[in-house]
């Protein structure tokens, strides 16, 4: 076999299971994560991932949602 072969055969074995491997590895990083820094501040660490994808999630569907947001939290108008 040739380099090719191979790594058409990883790529397609990862089409076939890429649900499985992307849990194994966010498993694993989350399980290094807790016996390296301990379970809080990685509870924490999830929960900032989370409400920063969740944030730029919705700039990327809405560029005026950041102001929108600061207009709901702070009077009208005080950041500009």
């Amino acid at each position: 076999m040739d380099k090719r072969e191979i790594k058409k055969g990883i790529i397609e074995f990862y089409r076939l299971h890429y649900g499985e491997i992307n849990g194994a590895l966010i498993g694993l990083v989350i399980a290094i994560c807790v016996l390296v820094v301990g379970f809080f501040q990685t509870l924490f660490i999830v929960i900032c991932v989370f409400t920063g994808y969740y944030i730029g999630k919705k700039v990327s569907k809405d560029k005026n949602y950041f102001k929108n947001l600061l207009d709901r939290i702070l009077p009208p108008g005080t950041y500009r």
